[in-house]
């Protein structure tokens, strides 16, 4: 989808919510634990190999669950960890009630999480609820010809389908490699049940059958959401979700949550779908959290999730951020020449004050917006020029003192690099380079694993053991002490909680630095950001307090209204008195 059909499906589906049917509005009341949430994402596969396979497994998170305490995180994303065909990084579910040979077995999971409780750190899963792996057994039992199985439904197949769409099924069969292409909504199966399967991405992943908010009655296959597949699929993932809740887990994260329902242009049957979900959740298990990759704030969260990001796409603003042009992202939206988070000092906050502030004011109170350091699916803070810790420090002390809930991408505490150029695995494309082992040490393999060099899921890049947690960790002036520091003070500081207010107090037309205020009761917050390598001030005439710097990179002074950074700066300040 190209961005102007997608900015025009988000505005659609904004302007729904205000006609959505009665009974689906915003839940007012999340787990009160997410108010002190501090996440931490782990790609399994690259984060601690226990057993001398090159490949990160369930045992080897474990044994670092003190170091991720260490970090004053208490919660942690696992990316999928279920048996999975692994054309798709884990995204082509086999089997959502198995953990992956891989990562070990579902008692390792247990005892995860076990181990994860018993030090404060909450555990959330992966679901992916909108596609399975073609080797799953719902879809081999859904392929045969008898239509009465109890999968029969769980996918959506038809004996023919629009010119245009074998028009591009023929086009993807001459690429390069066909099997990895996400061109064309159909794949052609000629399987005993029909002829055609639509798909989410991969041919490999077969599209769930939620149903479709517009059924087209030329076309046979298209069915409501109340018809009893759709209805059987939602029972199965409500199933799915309480197997896993009553071993321990605490939550989901939702992979593509917006897209269950075909035909559904202003969401309004999935809300209505997820709304169920949070519903049935509060009911029976209401310490566990709702977690969307819907990138729509408002509207994830009136459908009933408790956190949703503002990521790479959807509702716009990270891009300005952090993707310049010389940057693998930024190269391929070309949003922008500069990035903000760039040397420059010739980025923008417009766009991202003007998408966020919109956002923060319709889901303030209802749920949580997270802005990850990064994730899996784009690239880390550290690429191309954004490179030196003091870069790296004046970004994290953003993240870790917006509003909502923040999300640390496994090694971006140290700095690990976007490796840029690396060769696809298991679906990665380019995403490659922002899914390398953790570095826990110097040496060829990092400390990750035992194996040698050459069996490593991906290799590893430590700058000379500089951006590893060996060399950092108890170092003053690290990344990886200064990211504990900001999470020691967020935690301590009321009004840096994660509800705390927001609100920007320097102009959107002088973007360095960029000062914004966070409060809670009497308590305020005053936070100073230049990643620019210039000297910059700005003059704020509300700032006439008296202020007590809390942390600091790079000098900062902020005295009877003037803000003043050097270069490449940031800090945090409370007031200490009143004038």
């Amino acid at each position: 989808m190209n961005i102007t059909s997608l900015l025009k499906q988000n505005f659609v589906a904004v302007m729904a919510v205000a006609f959505l049917p009665a009974g689906v509005v915003a839940q007012d009341k999340s787990p009160q634990w997410l108010e002190n949430a501090l996440f931490y994402q782990i790609y399994p596969s690259s984060f601690m190999d226990s057993n001398a396979d090159g490949i990160g497994d369930l045992p080897g998170i474990s044994s670092k669950l003190d170091y991720i305490k260490s970090l004053g995180v208490n919660a942690i994303w696992l990316n999928p960890v279920f048996h999975s065909g692994w054309f798709d990084g884990g995204y082509d579910v086999i089997d959502f009630y198995k953990v992956d040979p891989r990562f070990g077995t579902n008692t390792d999971l247990v005892c995860l999480i076990n181990e994860a409780h018993s030090r404060g750190i909450k555990v959330c899963l992966d679901l992916v609820a909108g596609h399975t792996s073609v080797n799953s057994q719902w879809f081999i039992e859904s392929a045969q010809a008898d239509h009465n199985q109890r999968y029969s439904d769980y996918y959506i197949w038809m004996d023919d389908v629009p010119e245009v769409e074998k028009k591009e099924i023929e086009l993807r069969h001459q690429e390069a490699h066909p099997e990895s292409s996400t061109r064309g909504r159909y794949v052609e199966a000629n399987k005993p049940r029909a002829r055609y399967y639509e798909k989410n991405f991969f041919e490999c992943q077969p599209a769930l059958n939620y149903g479709f908010a517009y059924p087209d009655p030329s076309h046979p296959w298209e069915q409501p959401v109340t018809a009893p597949g759709p209805q059987a699929l939602r029972r199965e993932m409500r199933n799915i979700m309480s197997f896993w809740f009553d071993k321990g887990v605490d939550g989901f994260r939702v992979d593509m949550a917006a897209s269950l329902v075909k035909n559904d242009p202003d969401k309004v049957e999935v809300s209505k779908l997820w709304h169920e979900m949070r519903e049935w959740k509060e009911r029976y298990y209401p310490e566990t959290v709702l977690i969307s990759e819907w990138a729509n704030p408002k509207v994830a969260i009136s459908a009933g999730f408790d956190i949703d990001f503002m990521i790479h796409f959807g509702v716009k603003g990270y891009a300005s951020l952090f993707f310049a042009r010389d940057t693998p992202w930024g190269a391929n939206k070309s949003y922008y020449d500069y990035c903000y988070f760039d040397r420059s000092g010739k980025g923008s906050i417009s766009e991202f004050v003007e998408n966020y502030s919109r956002e923060y004011a319709a889901t303030k109170g209802k749920g949580y917006i997270a802005i990850p350091t990064a994730n899996h699916d784009f690239q880390r803070p550290h690429v191309a020029d954004r490179h030196t810790m003091e870069q790296l420090k004046v970004a994290m002390t953003f993240f870790l003192t917006m509003p909502g809930v923040p999300f640390i991408y496994y090694g971006d505490e140290i700095g690990m690099k976007y490796q840029v150029g690396l060769p696809s695995k298991e679906g990665s494309n380019n995403r490659s380079g922002s899914r390398t082992p953790m570095q826990w040490s110097k040496g060829e393999t990092a400390g990750f694993s035992t194996a040698s060099p050459e069996q490593l899921y991906l290799p590893v890049d430590t700058e000379e053991g500089t951006l590893t947690v060996e060399a950092q960790d108890g170092v003053e002036g690290s990344l990886l002490e200064f990211t504990r520091r900001l999470a020691t003070l967020r935690h301590t500081t009321k009004a840096l909680g994660n509800g705390a207010e927001w609100r920007l107090l320097s102009d959107v037309h002088q973007p360095y630095p960029m000062v914004y205020e966070r409060s809670d009761g009497k308590e305020r917050c005053i936070v100073v950001l230049n990643p620019s390598g210039k000297q910059v001030s700005s003059v704020i005439p509300v700032l006439r307090e008296k202020y007590k710097s809390l942390l600091h990179t790079g000098k900062i002074s902020l005295h009877n209204g003037k803000v003043s950074a050097a270069g490449v700066s940031a800090a945090v300040f409370i007031v200490d008195s009143l004038p």
